[in-house]
């Protein structure tokens, strides 16, 4: 009856997981995130998860800059029973390879201005995973 029981709690949490729940989108297609959302690559078992951004340092949009400067993008990528964080950068804009599928940052929103920090909750990556 133990054996019973456990496997049950054990098929339930495997229906329970996050992945389970997330919202989809197919290879090839870009998508938008805010801080702590995820999203599972249809037919793929990959979900990204957009976690922060650790760094902003791009030119604020309403000044002149030497420097371009970049934005670190913090995501982690979920596939069978392993996760893996990885950074994705704004200013040389590589894309990370993980388990066959390349994830690439397409755009980071808003733009910084001089007079503003931009909140951790307003930020928006758009991301798109491919083959």
């Amino acid at each position: 009856m133990r054996a019973a029981t456990f496997a049950f709690c054990l098929i339930l949490m495997t229906a329970c997981g996050e992945s389970q729940t997330s919202p989809t989108t197919p290879l090839n297609v870009e998508f938008t995130l805010a801080p702590g959302e995820s999203r599972r690559i249809e037919g793929e078992p990959l979900t990204v998860t957009f976690v922060e951004v650790s760094g902003d340092s791009r030119c604020p949009i309403d000044a002149i800059c030497v420097l371009g400067g970049s934005a670190t993008v913090a995501i982690s990528a979920a596939s069978g029973f392993s996760t893996r964080s990885y950074d994705l950068r704004t200013g040389d804009m590589l894309p990370v390879v993980h388990e066959g599928l390349t994830i690439a940052l397409v755009e980071l929103m808003p733009y910084p201005f001089s007079a503003r920090t931009t909140p951790p909750n307003e930020y928006r990556a758009t991301l798109t995973v491919t083959r």
